[in-house]
């Protein structure tokens, strides 16, 4: 798990070196308007799908769903989605209703891709286009180097939709921020964390991809119950969980969502609870916490959430490791899930 996570920034060089195929799609994407834009997706993969759910709506103004495959596979409901956008992301491309769902849609008339790590997969083969990872085989049960290549992807076919010279230069730099991220120390979260039975992992926004996908990796890598929520969600009967010594991760990176969330970590702190707080170095009011965890910046405030996944994932193999666990090889859990 450590070796292929470190190894995120190379595989998002070379799709930053590989962008042809992502640059047609956007053309015809912003060639044609679309209405709504649905994702599909399970585990780490929506998650991703989050993430590019976020920042399209943010930036394109597309109105994005998670589509339940369900719909598609056991109701076969008669879905009214020709000429929109259909996007599944899958590390393998192999699970049974991933591949009958994008069938449904692509008989539908959705404009179907594949955000796939394995090019030669049922999955690329169902769908109109196919947008190859590029992250290579993965052999820990638990997926990095794939997760952060599904957001690298999303944010390179928003920036060539929008033709965002900005966003696309950011880009082009995320590989060395990458690397910046994978060095800072989160020792202190591995000694806080080591003996947790359960926790909450807090974000927002495009933060809230980051947040969700933490959590699972604390379920899957170290055992711990973790549960992911957005900051404004939390308030609404989650808080109630929380009391002295309760356990909090709450990230904050940039954006708009940064001020609220260190005054929720602050307000979670007055009362007692065990707050770590991941933020970038310079941030005003981010002192008085259990663990002040840093945060990389990249050139791009949209690209900060993938810095701080790539910190977060060496911390949990340091901490599955720390706990007497395999991160490599989960209990009862498979790299490919084949759901139908």
């Amino acid at each position: 798990m450590l070796e292929e996570a470190l190894a995120a920034s190379d595989v998002v060089e070379a799709q930053c070196a590989d962008s042809a195929r992502v640059e047609q799609l956007a053309a015809r994407l912003a060639a044609s308007p679309r209405h709504v834009a649905l994702t599909i997706a399970r585990g780490s993969s929506d998650h991703a799908a989050s993430y590019f759910a976020s920042l399209a709506m943010s930036r394109i103004g597309l109105p994005v769903a998670s589509l339940p495959m369900s719909i598609a596979t056991l109701q076969a409901a008669p879905l009214r989605v020709s000429g929109e956008l259909a996007i599944a992301f899958s590390q393998s491309g192999r699970s049974p209703d991933l591949v009958d769902t994008m069938k449904a849609l692509r008989e539908a008339g959705a404009l179907t891709v594949s955000a796939v790590n394995a090019p030669e997969s049922p999955l690329a083969d169902t769908c109109e286009w196919q947008l190859p990872l590029l992250a290579g085989p993965e052999r820990s049960v638990a997926a990095t180097k794939s997760y952060i290549a599904m957001l690298s992807m999303s944010a390179q076919l928003v920036a060539y939709w929008q033709r965002d010279p900005m966003l696309l230069d950011a880009l082009r730099a995320l590989p060395d921020t990458l690397r910046d991220a994978a060095a800072l120390d989160w020792t202190l979260a591995v000694d806080m964390l080591r003996d947790v039975e359960r926790m909450i992992v807090i974000g927002r926004g495009l933060g809230l991809a980051i947040a969700q996908e933490a959590a699972l990796k604390l379920k899957e890598t170290s055992g711990i119950q973790a549960e992911a929520f957005s900051s404004a969600e939390v308030r609404h009967g989650p808080m109630e969980l929380i009391d002295r010594d309760y356990p909090l991760l709450v990230f904050a990176p940039r954006g708009p969502e940064q001020a609220g969330l260190i005054r929720l970590a602050a307000d979670m702190r007055a009362r007692g609870a065990r707050v770590l707080l991941a933020a970038p170095a310079d941030i005003a009011g981010a002192s008085g916490f259990d663990a002040r965890l840093m945060l990389a910046t990249s050139r791009h405030v949209s690209l900060d959430p993938i810095a701080a996944i790539q910190t977060f994932y060496v911390m949990a193999a340091q901490l599955a490791a720390a706990r007497g666990r395999d991160p490599d090889a989960p209990r009862h859990l498979n790299k490919i899930t084949e759901t139908h």
